[in-house]
């Protein structure tokens, strides 16, 4: 029997970004400050895509993650639960600069999830006579009215981890897991930005939470700059 080694898929940060271009629908990862991965989207600016469809639960904070991307222009389109913490989404909508799409945070969750899934979409009562159903496809089974909720796929994800190995073997710390592993499953390529990379073998299997299958690229960070404003753990 062979055994046919795993590849290792570390990677520059530049040379992991530098593949999104133009036009990209990019997935974020993270819940406010907890996963988002704030290294990555400091190098997508450093790059400077234009036009991209940004999928994200929140807008994050004026001053970092997405902000940083609305502040210089990359941004057509944001496809969020939420940006009242954002003055600057919200100008920039108000202002009809940018396309805001929302969608509750369940169901943009689940939408993410059924795509990494394999799945079209899926149907929810959910919003059913509010502007959220609005446009929506409506359909009836055993006598119950709902409304087809598409899947949601990207042409990448940026995911933010606690450990990864060489391959993408992954674990997130606590409430830092959010979004991350529905996101990675769900896009054409995943990126990872790791606090740290272990050797093959030193993650148990029990404890990863999500497999390499799931990564093409793993950067690791040699520090956390302020901006996560991470608690010793």
């Amino acid at each position: 029997m062979f055994l046919v080694p795993l590849p290792d898929k570390r990677s520059k940060i530049g040379e992991a970004i530098s593949l999104i271009g133009d036009g990209a629908s990019v997935m974020l990862g993270g819940f406010g400050v907890p996963g988002t991965p704030f290294c990555l989207i400091r190098e997508l600016v450093r790059r400077g895509p234009r036009n991209l469809t940004v999928i994200k639960n929140d807008a994050n904070e004026a001053g970092m993650g997405v902000d940083w991307l609305l502040e210089n222009g990359q941004v057509a389109k944001l496809i969020t639960s939420h940006i009242g913490l954002n003055p600057t989404a919200m100008r920039l909508m108000n202002e009809g600069t940018i396309e805001v799409q929302f969608v509750p945070q369940g169901i943009l969750a689940e939408r993410i999830r059924v795509a990494g899934a394999g799945m079209m979409g899926f149907i929810s009562d959910i919003g059913l006579g509010t502007a959220i159903a609005e446009g929506k496809q409506r359909v009836e089974i055993a006598g119950k009215a709902g409304v087809v909720e598409p899947a949601l796929r990207a042409d990448f994800a940026l995911v933010h981890a606690n450990k990864a190995d060489a391959f993408g073997n992954l674990t997130f710390s606590a409430a830092a897991r959010n979004f991350n592993p529905l996101m990675a499953m769900a896009a054409g390529r995943t990126i990872v930005e790791a606090e740290v990379i272990v050797p093959f073998g030193a993650l148990e299997p029990e404890n990863v939470h999500l497999t390499g299958a799931f990564v093409d690229a793993v950067v690791e960070l040699n520090e956390l700059p302020e901006v996560y404003g991470v608690v010793k753990r």
